[in-house]
């Protein structure tokens, strides 16, 4: 009896979480005078997603997202993976420098947006896919320096040690025994990265334009005098969290291993 209330108690949870989504999904395939109807499917119609591709340019501002988001995991990581180790082994900079590093994610995004937009107009940044990708870079920095720095504490030093007895050297050993070994850890990094940036809108709203629009943007555009378009905005959602999705579905093994990696010694 008490494992069938726990499994019921499961799925009503799981329903109350999969509700909104289901919801966003069903007022996505109706057509826009029935968006408030009640009823669950009271006519199936693909005309939001067509309307969005066609009136909306929403296919470029997929694309915008995708090489914005993956560009800044692509060139953070190399950066924050030896930062992380540095603090993980040999302690730099001590307790200081890793504080230093988390303060940066506790500033507001604000109070950077008017020096970083003066920053990029004088540098003909704005307007720029490679500008947004440097700004969600200096964003994904600090938070995967930090995460890594964790996964790399749960590696054990004996690895490393057994490896420079084979004579690696300290790099080595990093690039052959410790990036293997955490790479469940590193590529859940990498795909919590992905996110971030993929819903960042703040700088993508200030530093962007009509041609480099990402998907939060484009969304938050789909306003007209007669309000907002409710089914575009869903079926819009709907293909926003489809690639993350599929992401997570695809290292569904390597992110639940990276985010309980060194939880159990």
């Amino acid at each position: 009896m008490l494992r069938v209330l726990s499994h019921l108690g499961l799925c009503l949870a799981c329903l109350i979480v999969l509700l909104p989504i289901l919801w966003v999904l069903r007022t996505s395939l109706v057509p826009e005078s029935l968006s408030y109807s009640t009823s669950i499917l009271p006519a199936v119609t693909f005309e939001n997603y067509a309307s969005l591709f066609a009136d909306n340019r929403f296919g470029t501002n997929y694309m915008n997202s995708i090489i914005v988001a993956a560009g800044s995991v692509i060139l953070a990581m190399p950066l924050a993976a030896p930062t992380g180790y540095a603090f993980a082994r040999f302690r730099t900079s001590g307790r200081a420098g890793r504080f230093a590093v988390l303060a940066t994610q506790m500033l507001p995004p604000v109070a950077l947006a008017l020096p970083i937009f003066m920053l990029y107009r004088s540098l003909g940044l704005t307007n720029s896919l490679f500008g947004l990708t440097l700004v969600y870079t200096a964003i994904n920095l600090p938070f995967l320096t930090w995460i890594l720095m964790g996964f790399f504490e749960a590696v054990p030093r004996d690895l490393e040690g057994a490896a420079m007895t084979d004579g690696a050297t300290a790099f080595g050993a990093f690039v052959r025994v410790v990036l293997p070994v955490a790479a469940p850890g590193i590529a859940a990094a990498a795909v919590l990265g992905f996110i971030i940036s993929w819903n960042e809108f703040l700088f993508a709203l200030i530093l962007g334009g009509p041609r480099t629009a990402t998907v939060p943007v484009a969304l938050a555009a789909l306003q007209t005098s007669n309000g907002v378009e409710i089914s575009k905005v869903s079926a819009g959602v709907s293909l926003a969290i489809l690639p993350l999705m599929l992401a997570s579905r695809f290292i569904q093994k390597y992110l639940v291993q990276g985010l309980s990696f060194g939880s159990v010694k």
